[in-house]
């Protein structure tokens, strides 16, 4: 019922405009999940997860190398803080990226509920009725059976369900005893079945991935020729766990790099020096039973420990190198990482000598595998072999801040509170040493020594519960994916009766429910069947 001012603002001789009834919270609820779930919904999802998956490629991730974020953001200030801030460092565990990964997996799960209920409904019902006018249907046909032949409306109706039984339709025969006999047959429900298969795939992968994340761990190793690495938490420079992870879980195993040779381009003359090929030969042990295996670790090639798989993602060479303090003790004595900073590894290389008396001492400077130099005097690499080794450093003494309990980056010195000893704008110059030569350092500070040379590789260790599984699903969607193109749902209708003059008139109907350019193939195929069975001559058998 109106209210007074609802009636007198209605012009006389028209009916008072609808009121829609408010959605209220459930009804909002209630669209918002129909959103969701719809199929559109679905896609812009997995969309937006492809395009949201864009800067953890563009920009390095904390994840794989927190001190190649750090220089990042201190080589861009007008922008680093900006994209820490919007978690870009950290795209895979962003806010961001979480909230899309959890609206797929629930919009995937929303639509492939309703959908296979509907589908398991389909299969066990049965085709439709027969339409009463099967000449509207877009591929229509007939046939005469003549009236000598002694074939039957019902015969004739039993021969067409045998016929497309053998060709893979569900049949449903329908008044086989009355004067029109018909039948209904349908086909094609693999393609629902692969469309279910595909979202069902997607929603393992998305779990089998979840599982990963949450159970697994990623951590970071350097490993010097010689060296071993035992498969612990303190051994680790660099450790990233799942949110659920143990440190119990770590598989118990031995890896040593007895030796890693770098094959470079020596025939080409535009990528002369380029790698070609990496190996490291490696001596593991699985557990602490096992015996020790021999084992070759190359790029895309990992070694693997159950789940665990050892990955190869970077080298370097680490010179060995003698330092003996002011009163003569050997403060530190081992080979130094060096990191590379171009295509013929020149490296930097930084060493911090905390145990030195009566001062510690600092070392930063280059390392250059083919030391040449230029008409300027300066010094440069002109090869990746290591064809004439040359360590070129400057030296500094005071507090290097070690004792302070603040976390430092071992590849970087900070220089701004010690004294400098060596550089080239001082009396006492650069040092620069070749295998097996030593240099005194000034003001009775100590002494440094070059000792050798050796190699290092970087691995990766990664260990992703349900990784097969990841696969398997993977396969499964894409067997899905192609079911679902290829396969089409069809159905078929096919009616009888006897003439006056005791003829059998056939015809039949077929429909796709979507689009199928194959249909009047399939309708050929059938009523080239029909006319063999029948054994009928083509130009007598209808149209």
């Amino acid at each position: 019922m109106s209210t007074p001012d609802t009636a007198r603002s209605v012009p006389p001789g028209q009916a008072p405009a609808p009121v829609l009834p408010s959605l209220g919270p459930g009804g909002m609820l209630r669209w918002a999940w129909r959103q969701l779930t719809s199929m559109r919904t679905a896609l812009f999802l997995l969309l937006l997860l492809a395009v949201g998956a864009v800067p953890g490629s563009l920009f390095p991730q904390r994840s794989a190398n927190p001190a190649l974020v750090t220089r990042y953001i201190k080589d861009n200030p007008a922008y680093g803080p900006v994209l820490d801030a919007l978690q870009m460092f950290d795209v895979y565990s962003s806010v961001w990226f979480s909230a899309i990964y959890i609206l797929l997996f629930i919009s995937l799960i929303g639509c492939v509920v309703p959908r296979a209920r509907t589908h398991y409904k389909a299969l066990r019902s049965q085709p439709p009725r027969t339409p009463k006018r099967l000449s509207r249907l877009p591929e229509y046909g007939t046939l005469i059976l003549p009236a000598g032949d002694g074939i039957t409306a019902a015969a004739a109706i039993t021969d067409a369900a045998g016929i497309l039984k053998k060709r893979g339709y569900r049949v449903e025969v329908r008044a086989a005893d009355g004067p029109r006999p018909s039948l209904g047959a349908e086909r094609g429900f693999l393609k629902e079945a692969g469309n279910l298969v595909f979202h069902t795939s997607l929603i393992g992968v998305l779990v089998c991935v979840a599982i990963g994340g949450m159970f697994g761990y990623r951590g970071q190793k350097i490993l010097i020729e010689g060296g071993t690495f035992v498969n612990t938490l303190v051994s680790y420079d660099a450790f990233t766990p799942g949110t659920n992870f143990n440190t119990a879980w770590l598989d118990p195993f031995a890896v040593t790099l007895k030796s890693f040779e770098v094959r470079f381009d020596r025939e080409s003359s535009r990528q002369f020096g380029q790698p070609i090929d990496f190996t490291a030969e490696l001596t593991t042990k699985d557990g602490t039973e096992s015996p020790a295996r021999e084992q070759t670790l190359k790029v895309n090639e990992p070694v693997y420990f159950g789940e665990t798989g050892v990955f190869l993602v970077g080298n370097g060479y680490a010179p060995v190198v003698t330092v003996k303090d002011g009163t003569g003790k050997t403060a530190f004595s081992g080979p130094v990482v060096s990191i590379p900073n171009d295509g013929v590894y020149t490296s930097s290389v930084v060493l911090k000598v905390p145990d030195a008396a009566p001062s510690q001492l600092g070392f930063v400077g280059f390392f250059l595998p083919s030391a040449i130099k230029n008409d300027q005097g300066v010094s440069y690499s002109f090869d990746p072999d290591p064809l004439n080794p040359q360590l070129s450093l400057n030296s500094y003494y005071g507090d290097l801040g070690l004792d302070t309990g603040a976390p430092q980056n071992v590849y970087v010195l900070d220089v701004a509170k010690l004294t400098q000893l060596n550089g080239r704008d001082l009396p006492a110059g650069g040092i620069t040493l070749a295998p097996g030569g030593s240099y005194t350092l000034p003001e009775g500070k100590g002494s440094i020594s070059f000792d050798g040379l050796k190699r290092y590789i970087g691995v990766d260790v990664r260990s992703t519960p349900a990784q097969g599984w990841v696969l398997v699903f993977s396969l499964l969607a894409v067997a899905g994916l192609m079911v679902s193109l290829y396969v089409n749902r069809r159905r078929v209708w096919v009616r009888t009766g006897t003439h006056e003059d005791g003829r059998t008139m056939v015809e039949y109907g077929l429909l796709a429910r979507g689009e199928d350019h194959r249909l009047t193939a399939e309708a050929t195929a059938i009523r080239a069947l029909l006319v063999r069975q029948w054994q009928l001559q083509e130009e007598q058998g209808g149209v």
